[in-house]
């Protein structure tokens, strides 16, 4: 992957700014922003209230773009084109603050949601695609890609829409390939930006990391039609449903809390590395050789079932830490980028159960209190004079270690389900 590098030539960019030999280009490509440890990625929904009706202001998302600049982020992913307004909103917001600060540095991976036939229904068909939402969907990326060409440099069509336990929407994998030969062949003809990047995010079962049902000439065309493979992973969840790799060995439980949850996160930070290389594996096996990112993985830090205190004790913010931690050392150091799930909690995920874990695998509470993952950033004031909804970023559990301490789940070991 290419590093950040700096021009020896002045150069015109947007919104009349000139660059020197000693300002950074402000208008990277794909090629450039992937892989590279300087571009850091995350996954972001701004979404505050309990339903995607009411969709953030440009203001309340520039104050979002500020929190996660302060964090050296750079790239975002979302997942939606038309169906709100949020993706349009980002879009303006960081237009907005390039024209106010023309060194100001933040790109898009630009997701368009497609589902399949009577999606969301007791009958859904796979075997079709919801031919209507789906090409209001891509028209959208392809206007806002054309319009912000410095902002979006990736298009992803799908989000985990081939994974087979998507029961309510999935797609067969010629549905995505359609699309994206459609953006690919849009790209040859000077229909959008040569250097923009096609991919679709989905699990890496869908990638071929899964078992033969995946294995379809159409999954292969699609690793061959796409500019690089973004892969989810998931061992939080598998925590639960395919929890043999989570399971401590017998003797760790003469371990403290803390070091049996270490050794379980060191489980599943691996356990992640082994799904993308079942991924690799089945690439290589087909002659196929593409770039693969990780498209989402995550830890959420609250579960009132499956991953809570009388499921799999996953869920806290400990562990998101140490998680959140070592997925960056490792892709960072394989060259890869991590779009980390995600930058801030959304209450809408799981609107009818305030403890659902889909509500809280944030880095930022709603409110804009920092998880344990960031204290070390409030301690270096890395948001001094930001705010979230007009809340000053503070630590959760007003930064007492051992409070926090006190909410830490003891991962159970083989033959044992139930907490200490």
């Amino acid at each position: 992957m290419l590093s950040t590098y700096f021009l020896s030539l002045v150069m015109l960019l947007p919104y009349g700014f000139t660059a020197t030999a000693q300002q950074p280009r402000v208008d990277k490509t794909a090629a450039e922003i992937l892989g590279n440890p300087a571009y850091t990625a995350i996954s972001y929904g701004g979404f505050r209230q309990l339903s995607r009706t009411e969709v953030p202001t440009v203001a309340e998302i520039k104050e979002d773009m500020k929190l996660l600049a302060a964090l050296d982020i750079k790239v975002l992913r979302t997942y939606n084109t038309q169906q709100f307004e949020h993706a349009a909103r980002v879009l303006e917001a960081i237009r907005e603050l390039k024209k106010e600060d023309p060194s100001f540095e933040m790109y898009v991976m630009l997701g368009a949601w497609i589902d399949c036939e009577n999606a969301w229904t007791a009958t859904p068909n796979h075997s079709a695609e919801n031919i209507a939402g789906n090409t209001a969907e891509i028209n959208a990326a392809v206007r806002m890609a054309n319009a912000y060409p410095d902002i979006v440099k990736i298009i992803a069509v799908g989000n985990e829409a081939m994974v087979h336990w998507a029961a309510s929407y999935y797609v067969v994998p010629g549905v995505i390939l359609q699309w994206v030969n459609y953006l690919q062949d849009l790209k040859q003809r000077g229909a959008l930006p040569a250097d923009l990047w096609i991919t679709s995010s989905d699990n890496f079962a869908s990638w071929g990391g899964g078992d033969g049902s995946y294995h379809l000439p159409d999954l292969n065309a699609l690793l061959q039609a796409v500019d690089y493979v973004s892969m989810h992973t998931y061992p939080f969840h598998d925590s639960h449903y395919n929890p043999a790799y989570w399971l401590g060995a017998p003797e760790e439980t003469a371990l403290s809390a803390k070091e049996r949850a270490e050794n379980a996160m060191q489980r599943a930070a691996l356990y992640a590395q082994s799904q993308y290389r079942q991924v690799a594996a089945y690439m290589q096996s087909q002659g196929i050789s593409k770039p693969i990112h990780i498209g989402e993985t995550g830890w959420a830090t609250v579960c009132g079932s499956l991953y809570g205190p009388n499921g799999s004790q996953a869920a806290d913010e400990y562990k998101q830490k140490l998680y959140y931690d070592l997925m960056r050392d490792w892709t960072s150091s394989a060259g890869m980028s991590c779009f980390y799930f995600e930058a801030f909690d959304e209450q809408w995920k799981d609107a009818h159960d305030p403890n659902g874990s889909e509500n809280h695998f944030g880095l930022f509470i709603i409110d804009g209190k920092a998880k344990y993952v960031l204290w070390d950033k409030v301690d270096e004031e890395k948001f001094k004079g930001l705010s979230r909804g007009g809340n000053p970023i503070t630590k959760t559990y007003d930064g007492n270690m051992e409070r926090l301490l006190q909410d830490l789940l003891t991962p159970p070991v083989t033959g044992s389900n139930t907490a200490e």
